[in-house]
């Protein structure tokens, strides 16, 4: 399908669980796996809570919340092929779920026990990246290496493309932009994914923008949609189209999932500060689980047994991630002092033997 025009606002399950059509993008899953996305984004949100959770008790440094982006988060992941590379923010704890990344790795950043500590490449999901916009560039940079390995065009067997995630509030940046002008000028297969949670931290959309974001990436020459965040469908199936027109070679896509964050932009954060109840009031309303529930429970797709059967997963979950966080061992900070170059300068070297040289002058007066 080309997009000739504005497919204007697409959505495929309306808050109230209602499936309705669009023109130009449909679903192609059936129930099952909507239950699917359901549990998804289930088991991501009790993730996300008790990740904020063992924030307050001190567990963590720090944690950013993704309360109210799940649709958003399971809908793209699961468009993406077993060749893409997927390159996130830090809030993407739902795509990194989706890519196999197990709930501690997630946490131990956070912790401060390890860097990002998955393995990227065979996952194929790059590491969290904490300077906001730079992973556009990034991710740029990866999908020209895709298109100039000629993994790009009509052989399903090899291609491949690139999709980053990034909020609202990185489109303000000039890495962003920059990635715009090579993504669009060398035309490479890359799916730009924009959350737009509505607040920049502290900053709304209204401040950042005069103009819809994903119109403003269409000055770049780039294909834009804005897709219903919320819609878990209609996220994947815009996303679907997308990276398929990347794969194929016909270039970039800008998605704008229009979303909102239910929670803080942090755990440092305090939201009751700059906006109101009403509004979050109204968008809790469109809340992206509540409706795919609604809608499955209509169908009979789900039923109270099947709500159960989650429920205890989602307890173990929480159970075993509590128990696992920890119980993680406490950094050695020798150690880090090799991690940095490929080579340790001897000045690092001499740093390092003198910080141990420090830790064991404790230990003697002991």
């Amino acid at each position: 399908m080309d997009l000739d025009h504005d497919p204007g606002f697409v959505q495929l399950l309306t808050p109230d669980g209602r499936r309705v059509s669009h023109p130009d993008f449909g679903y192609a899953g059936d129930d099952s796996s909507i239950a699917a996305h359901l549990r998804a984004m289930v088991l991501a949100r009790r993730l996300d809570a008790e990740a904020t959770a063992l924030q307050r008790k001190g567990e963590l440094g720090l944690w950013p919340p993704m309360l109210g982006q799940e649709a958003a988060q399971v809908g793209s992941v699961a468009a993406v092929g077993s060749r893409d590379e997927v390159i996130p923010s830090y809030r993407e704890h739902a795509v990194a779920l989706g890519m196999g990344v197990t709930p501690l790795e997630i946490l131990k950043t956070f912790r401060g026990t390890h860097m990002v500590d998955w393995d990227s490449r065979a996952l194929r999901f790059h590491l969290y990246s904490f300077v906001i916009g730079t992973q556009a560039l990034h991710a740029t940079g990866i999908a020209m290496a895709l298109q100039l390995d000629g993994r790009v065009g009509p052989d399903d067997a090899t291609n491949a493309a690139a999709m980053v995630y990034f909020g609202d509030g990185a489109t303000s940046q000039g890495d962003v932009s920059e990635a715009f002008v090579f993504a669009a000028s060398y035309n490479a297969p890359l799916v730009l994914f924009c959350q737009n949670n509505q607040w920049a931290i502290s900053v709304p959309i209204e401040r950042q923008t005069k103009i819809p974001l994903y119109q403003r990436a269409r000055g770049f020459g780039i294909p834009s949609v804005r897709v219903d965040g919320n819609d878990v469908l209609a996220v994947q199936a815009v996303t679907s189209w997308a990276l398929d027109r990347a794969r194929r070679g016909e270039g970039p896509t800008f998605i704008e999932a229009f979303t909102y964050r239910m929670g803080a932009h942090t755990t440092s954060d305090d939201p009751t500060k700059y906006r109101g109840r009403d509004e979050e009031a109204s968008w809790r309303a469109k809340d992206p689980i509540a409706r795919v529930r609604a809608y499955l429970r209509s169908t009979g797709a789900i039923d109270d047994l099947w709500e159960g059967h989650l429920t205890n997963e989602s307890d173990a979950l929480a159970e075993q991630l509590r128990d696992d966080v920890v119980s993680l061992p406490d950094p050695a900070l020798a150690d880090w002092f090799t991690r940095v170059y490929a080579k340790t300068p001897s000045g690092l070297i001499r740093q390092r033997d003198a910080h141990e040289a420090y830790e064991a002058s404790f230990e003697e007066t002991a």
